[in-house]
């Protein structure tokens, strides 16, 4: 699900913008924490509340777009925003969400959401400190695609470290092993199936990493590494074997753990031989700015 949000005033556009007719259905789902019962109207109490305080942009507005093969019912949209309003310090704020149902050109109907909250604190008389929000936000949506299964952006993929799942004893021993931080290891193997849509793609998304997709014998499918380390992709993953039978549907195509551990040997090898070159052309550019400075 894709998040964006961002502060803002302009209490009566904001209102008008979403209960347009544009859409073939406007919903408003839900107001808590204000006197009137219609949007305009709330937002114009957040915005006379404002003119106690120096914040001119009291309110802020998220937008919540689920993947354009999900028709998400409001159970989904509100969880979501209830993990907006934990993360950036917003819950129990006067609150806004407005369901929009509109018509793609392929003539399907796809519902999504706004949650406008206002900022200001009655009992501080002062806004919500928001920091970090994009960041924050990203991290949400990330975790809903991994939550839903869905396929995730790839501008979602994070290269840092983070803590995306709980592991165990024996994935930590088998990570030490292989001398990688188990926590990158969880991260790498739920982006590269949180990306992938079949088989092919997740192949190729783990190939991109150094690993081949490998038929195993107890355990399934595996990812197997240039030491011949197997990962088996349901557990590093955090997900159900059935999911990875029905996504890794030919299984029997796969390479044998040794042949991929061979594969994934040489792809090292290759990237370090273009590494190696790379540093022999920055040498030798270097050595030649040092003699015609000579």
């Amino acid at each position: 699900m894709i998040l964006v949000g961002n502060q803002r005033g302009g209490a009566r556009n904001l209102a008008l913008h979403l209960m347009k007719d544009e859409n073939e259905t406007v919903i408003l789902h839900d107001l808590r924490g204000f006197v009137a019962n219609d949007l305009e109207g709330a937002f114009r109490e957040s915005e006379a509340i404002s003119r106690a305080t120096k914040c001119k942009q009291h309110l802020f507005s998220l937008s919540l777009n689920p993947p354009k093969e999900v028709m998400a019912d409001p159970a989904l949209f509100e969880d979501a925003i209830a993990r907006v309003e934990d993360s950036l310090g917003l819950s129990g704020q006067p609150r806004a969400i407005v369901f929009h149902e509109k018509r793609g050109l392929d003539g399907e109907i796809r519902r999504h959401a706004h949650a406008v909250w206002c900022r200001i604190d009655p009992a501080e008389m002062k806004a919500v400190q928001l920091s970090f929000t994009h960041r924050k936000l990203n991290d949400i949506a990330r975790g809903l695609y991994l939550d839903h299964g869905w396929t995730m952006p790839k501008g979602f993929i994070r290269h840092q470290d983070r803590d995306p799942a709980t592991y165990s004893l024996a994935e930590w021993q088998q990570a030490k092993r292989a001398k990688r931080d188990p926590k990158d290891l969880k991260t790498l193997f739920q982006d590269c199936w949180a990306i992938s849509d079949s088989q092919t793609a997740l192949g190729h998304a783990l190939r991109e990493r150094g690993f081949v997709l490998a038929r195993g014998d107890w355990r399934g499918v595996v990812a197997v590494d240039h030491t011949g380390e197997a990962y088996a992709i349901s557990k590093w993953a955090g997900i159900k074997a059935k999911q990875v039978r029905e996504k890794v549907s030919d299984p029997e195509t796969l390479p044998d753990v040794s042949t991929a551990q061979a594969t994934a040997a040489r792809i090292i090898a290759d990237r370090l031989a273009v590494l190696r070159q790379e540093q022999e052309r920055f040498a030798k550019k270097e050595r030649e700015t040092a003699q015609r400075a000579e």
